[in-house]
């Protein structure tokens, strides 16, 4: 597929985060009625407790058409980060590394189009105002690299059932929770009240964010599963990227079945994709500096210039 065509045949449209909500189909209409619901933090929508998790309102019906329709190949690649356990660098880290012999290193895409734009989430962009979409068409490259927030209870059968690939990330739970916390701020409208830090924590200690709760829902569920599966899902944590992103991209092109040749090695295609894949250098692309993901959001909100962790504020 041609790489110019993808801003314009491949993004949905965007999504304002103050549309009304509207369910025009009558067993989805039953469907919301009976899950309980709360603000989301930013106080914009609603979030429905759909299948022990929390999910934002405008996702909410892409992520049942996703379960529906959802048939997946056994050489996909699902990218499941917690919300804000980082996520945009997962993308970037996979995309790299799975594609690095497909473009010359100037020539990669996510240096043209961002993470969020070349991997895909299910529920915020393509299933999000369509439910049956050309998946072929929503992916640069094969594999198809794809991604979603939903626990592994959740996830369509026939991702459980092929051999398809999922790579986790979690975080250590206080940074991803000052990271949640920052990032919801960013997308709070001026004339709003500001959430503040000790009704945030409240809130994430009773589990009721995007994605929440944060353990026994979803890191629970995939850690699980990838003792019972290892060659399946691969779990991996934010903080030991950070420590060793050299050892941890090996780690990850070893599990997706394009490990690193010795002459790639020496030649630091390694060292190379880390460093164009790290947070200092996406900040500084354009696509990044003035894009928008199609739920909405600027891709800078992603990548602020605060380090969003416990150490922040303390």
């Amino acid at each position: 597929m041609d790489t110019t065509e993808i801003s314009k045949n491949n993004i949905v449209s965007t999504v304002l985060l103050d549309e009304k909500e509207t369910w025009d189909d009558l067993e989805f209409q039953e469907l919301v009625q009976s899950l309980p619901k709360e603000r989301d933090w930013w106080g914009t929508h609603g979030m429905y407790l759909y299948q022990g998790v929390w999910c934002p309102s405008p996702a909410l019906k892409a992520v049942v058409s996703f379960q529906k329709h959802f048939q997946a190949l056994d050489s996909d690649i699902i990218l499941i980060p917690f919300p804000k356990c980082g996520t945009t660098w997962l993308k970037a880290l996979t995309f790299s590394t799975v594609n690095r012999h497909q473009f010359a290193k100037e020539e990669n895409s996510v240096l043209s189009f961002g993470p969020h734009q070349i991997v895909r989430f299910f529920e915020y962009d393509i299933y999000l105002n369509n439910p049956s979409p050309d998946l072929d068409n929503c992916s640069l490259y094969r594999p198809r690299l794809f991604s979603t927030h939903i626990p592994f209870a959740s996830l369509p059968t026939s991702i459980k059932d092929c051999n398809s690939k999922i790579v986790y990330i979690c975080r250590n739970p206080m940074d991803m929770f000052i990271s949640l916390w920052f990032f919801t701020d960013k997308l709070r409208a001026e004339d709003d009240e500001p959430l503040s830090l000790d009704e945030a924590f409240q809130l994430f200690c009773r589990g009721i964010y995007n994605g929440g709760p944060f353990f026994f829902y979803h890191i629970l569920g995939y850690w699980k599963a990838s003792q019972e599966n290892p060659n399946k899902i691969l779990f991996l944590q934010y903080e030991d990227l950070k420590e060793d992103i050299i050892s941890n991209i090996k780690k990850l092109a070893m599990f997706l079945g394009c490990p690193f040749t010795e002459e790639e090695e020496k030649r630091g295609v390694v060292e190379e994709i880390a460093r164009t894949c790290s947070l200092g250098n996406m900040k500084e692309l354009d696509v990044n500096k003035y894009g928008r993901h199609s739920y909405g959001i600027k891709h800078n909100t992603y990548l602020g210039k605060q380090r969003w962790e416990i150490g922040a504020i303390l």
